[in-house]
């Protein structure tokens, strides 16, 4: 169905952990992008940062870190930092849209002046222009409103960007209303760069809709959709949908690896109780056992809870729908 299938950075939900169990279990994603590292001007990651990029934390895994920033020669040295580690990519973020992040003039902040936007990545390019590391632009269309992003398809073109996920909402929106396909088509249409869909694909039906209405699109980039579904991007290979054993053996195999690497049972159980924001979409008639999930105090009641629901089968064509929760 499309050539190249991503799965998308999410804050807290799409760690390394997650990425090594998803890969390994059910696969059909070709690269997995990591939440945004933020360097800064004392040009050092923190541990936390690195050690969702350090290599033994990637082993098998195609993974391309993703770096938020809003002065140049901060990403310059991130960059060659994950040169360093053996990376031949890195993403910018330009679509975060948290307030905090663009009052400093970061993610989609960056989106708000053409102007800023270009001399940032004149930095870039011409920062990195010795080194071999590629770059790769995941952005919005716009900061308050689209009518902008014509313009910012021009910035773009003219810097060597090896792909462009362009999520069709602007920064304002957060992740509501519906992503804006024709702002989409225009970039599609503009574009120098091999362009990746990213928004709202959240079923086999979503993506078979998105191909129709753009035949030419060769890249998808899945998010909320492939956390709620991790069968998603296997499907889109025409394999086979999400089984109840899979999502057994899935929720576990992570719990398992949550309680060697997360220090505290309250975190643990923070994590999980994150993915069940997502999962309980494959179950929309269990509500009261979806409650005990996020009212459990502790690991024995969060695993009771879990269990009734996870001897059921997820409902068949089952995907994310934040109306659901």
């Amino acid at each position: 169905m499309f050539a190249h299938i991503d799965c998308a950075p999410m804050e807290g939900v799409t760690r390394a952990v997650f990425r090594r169990r998803h890969h390994r279990m059910f696969g059909g994603a070709d690269r997995y992008f990591t939440p945004f590292l933020s360097p800064s001007a004392d040009g050092v990651f923190s541990e936390k940062e690195l050690r969702e990029v350090l290599p033994e934390a990637c082993r098998g895994v195609p993974t391309v870190p993703q770096l938020l920033a809003g002065r140049a020669e901060h990403f310059v040295w991130a960059a060659k930092d994950m040169a360093a580690l053996g990376y031949r990519e890195v993403n910018l973020n330009l679509g975060c849209p948290s307030g905090t992040v663009v009052a400093k003039h970061k993610g989609s902040g960056l989106l708000a002046d053409p102007g800023e936007l270009d001399r940032f990545l004149e930095g870039v390019f011409s920062g990195l222009r010795d080194t071999e590391i590629a770059v790769s632009v995941k952005t919005r269309t716009g900061l308050a409103d689209s009518g902008g992003f014509p313009r910012l398809m021009e910035v773009f073109n003219r810097y060597p960007i090896c792909v462009l996920t362009i999520h069709p909402r602007v920064g304002k929106q957060f992740y509501r209303g519906e992503p804006d396909r024709e702002a989409f088509a225009l970039g599609l249409e503009a574009a120098a760069m091999p362009v990746c869909y990213n928004g709202d694909v959240f079923t086999l039906r979503d993506a078979r809709a998105l191909r129709e209405r753009f035949p030419k699109l060769e890249r998808v980039m899945l998010g909320r959709g492939l956390v709620a579904d991790p069968s998603l991007a296997r499907q889109l290979r025409g394999g086979p949908p999400l089984s109840g054993g899979e999502l057994r053996q899935f929720h576990d195999g992570l719990l398992a690896d949550y309680l060697a690497c997360i220090q505290g049972e309250v975190n643990v159980l923070h994590k999980m109780k994150e993915l069940w924001n997502y999962w309980g979409c494959l179950f929309p008639q269990e509500r009261r056992a979806l409650k005990a999930i996020r009212k459990a105090p502790r690991l024995a009641e969060y695993r009771r809870a879990a269990e009734s629901l996870l001897e059921r089968e997820p409902a068949p064509g089952g995907g994310y729908s934040p109306e659901l929760l």
